[in-house]
C-alpha cells in the first residue's frame, strides 16, 4: 500500500489555475475516526469561492502552507480507529466543515469522524451519493432557519440549482407556499417540484431563501418585517426595514443525512449528476461551473 495519496489544494488563491494536486502522507484514524477511500466528491460554489480567495479575504483562512479543497464526499471505509464499530468496506457519505484546514474532500483518501458519516444504501451509486450531503443538509438547515410557513409566501432564488431544489421540497413540507426563481429553461423542472415559477420577481415576499446568493438584491424582494435567509454566513447583507436576516452555516448531521440518502435512493429526492471527471480535471469543472447554467453536479473521481 502506498504511503501517500493525492489531494487537491490551493496555496495562493487565484481561481481555478491555483488548484494543484500534491502527495500527502497517509495517516491512521484516531479514536472515533475512520479513513475513507473517496469514490466521488462534488464541485460546489463554496469551492469556487475558496480558490478565488473569498474566505482568505474574510479572515477565515489564515494557514500559510496550503488549504484543502472540497466539502462533501462518498466512498468506502478502509480503516477505523479505536471505538469505531463500522465494518471495513462500508459505503458511506458525509461532509467536512470549516475552511482553514489542510485537507478537503478533493482527495483519494480522507480521515473523518465516524459520527459525521452516514451509510449509503446499496441501491445508490457512490457518484450520486456524493451529490447529497452538502446540498441537502444546507437546504434542510436553511429551512430550519425559516421555520414553519403557515401558508406564507416564500421565494427561492436559484430554484433549479442543487440547494434551491432541495429548499423547495423541504419548505413545502414546513407549510410554505413556494415560488422558484430561475431561468426560463428551468420552468418545467421547478414546476415539477410542485412550486410556482418566476423568471423575475417584484418586492413583497414574506420570505426569501437566497440559494442564488443574490444578497442585497434578494433582500430587496422581502417585504418590510419579513425574513431573509442566505447561504453566506459572515457575509450577510445588512438588515433593513425590520427584516430578519440569517445565513445558514451547514453542520454535519449523520442521522438526517442517512434519511436524505435513502430518499435519494428511492427517488423521493432528486439527484442530478451533470458529469463525472477525474480529480486532475478539477480546474476544468470549476471553470464550467463558474460560467453558470450547469444543472446537476460535477463529481470528481480521485
Amino acid at each position: 500500500m502506498s504511503s501517500t495519496f493525492r489531494s487537491a489544494v490551493v496555496r495562493t488563491p487565484a481561481g481555478p489555475d491555483s488548484i494543484e494536486i500534491i502527495d500527502v502522507p497517509v495517516a491512521e484514524p484516531g479514536p472515533g475516526q475512520v479513513r475513507v477511500e473517496v469514490a466521488g466528491t462534488t464541485v460546489n460554489p463554496v469551492d469556487l469561492a475558496l480558490t478565488a480567495g473569498v474566505f482568505h479575504e474574510l479572515g477565515l483562512i489564515t494557514r500559510s502552507a496550503y488549504t484543502g479543497i472540497g466539502t462533501d464526499f462518498a466512498g468506502t471505509v478502509i480503516a477505523t480507529g479505536p471505538g469505531v464499530d463500522i465494518p471495513l468496506g462500508s459505503r458511506v457519505a458525509g461532509l467536512v466543515g470549516g475552511f482553514d484546514r489542510g485537507f478537503g474532500t478533493y482527495a483519494e483518501q480522507l480521515i473523518v469522524a465516524a459520527s459525521d458519516i452516514a451509510r449509503v444504501p446499496d441501491e445508490l451509486d457512490l457518484a450520486t451519493a456524493a451529490t447529497v450531503p452538502l446540498n441537502s443538509l444546507t437546504a434542510a438547515q436553511l429551512v430550519d432557519l425559516l421555520g414553519d410557513g403557515d401558508g406564507r409566501d416564500l421565494l427561492v432564488t436559484g430554484a433549479a440549482g442543487a440547494v434551491g431544489s432541495y429548499v423547495i421540497r423541504f419548505a413545502q413540507e414546513r407549510g410554505w407556499l413556494v415560488t422558484g426563481l430561475a431561468r426560463a429553461t428551468d420552468e418545467e423542472f421547478v414546476r415539477g417540484l410542485g412550486a410556482g415559477f418566476a423568471v423575475s420577481a417584484e418586492p413583497g415576499w414574506d420570505a426569501v431563501a437566497d440559494a442564488a446568493t443574490l444578497q442585497e438584491q434578494g433582500l430587496a424582494l422581502v417585504r418590510d418585517g419579513g425574513l431573509f435567509v442566505g447561504v453566506r454566513p459572515g457575509a450577510e447583507p445588512p438588515a433593513e426595514r425590520d427584516i430578519t436576516v440569517r445565513a445558514v452555516s451547514v453542520q454535519s448531521d449523520s442521522a438526517r443525512l442517512a434519511g436524505f440518502l435513502a430518499d435519494t435512493a428511492n427517488g423521493r429526492l432528486p439527484a442530478r449528476v451533470h458529469a463525472v471527471l477525474p480529480l486532475d480535471r478539477a480546474a476544468d469543472a470549476h471553470r464550467e461551473l463558474a460560467r453558470g447554467g450547469v444543472r446537476g453536479k460535477y463529481v470528481l473521481r480521485p
